[in-house]
């Protein structure tokens, strides 16, 4: 059934076969193009994605030197906490020997302990740094550096709950 003025059906004359390869040509010679265009888009997203990429990296190595700068003055901010907690609790409990004392330092020293943590850091900074050098049009990287934030973010959210220095807390 036909709707006057909706649909209306012409009778097309069929196609030759030279304005049949035309149009095929013209299609392809545009798909080409549009093809070229979107590779030439991609690759200039990929060097102005790459230069924003470089200064994270770059930021992120810089705050791991000012941990780790900040994590060697931490065992003595953990042993001054727990001398001080320990002040406070020496009249409800028992004194603790010295040896005692240096143990439970230790173990407190040893869970605040974030060399591991920048260490990873330090080897997703260099990671980062190879994937950049590596990606190209044939090579993409986005996946791997997906999973290399992922890895960026667990170490540093276990930098930072380790972190007993409240100042560093909020600048790291």
């Amino acid at each position: 059934m036909l709707f006057r003025s909706v649909i209306d059906e012409e009778d097309e004359p069929a196609e030759t076969e030279e304005a049949l390869a035309a149009l095929d040509k013209a299609v392809a010679s545009t798909l080409e193009e549009a093809l070229r265009a979107l590779v030439a888009a991609r690759a200039a997203e990929g060097k102005a994605l790459a230069r924003v990429i470089e200064g994270h990296i770059a930021e992120i190595g810089d705050l791991c030197g000012r941990a780790a700068v900040r994590a060697q003055a931490q065992i003595g901010t953990v042993r001054a906490r727990f001398e001080s907690q320990l002040a406070e609790l020496l009249g409800r409990a028992p004194q603790l020997s010295e040896e005692r004392f240096a143990q439970e330092v230790a173990l407190l020293v040893g869970k605040a302990d974030v060399r591991e943590e920048l260490d990873r850091l330090g080897a997703h900074i260099a990671q980062a740094r190879a994937l950049l050098a590596e990606a190209r049009a044939d090579n993409p990287v986005g996946r791997k550096f997906d999973f290399l934030c992922q890895e960026f973010n667990r170490e540093a959210n276990t930098l930072c709950s380790k972190s007993a220095d409240k100042i560093g807390r909020a600048h790291v």
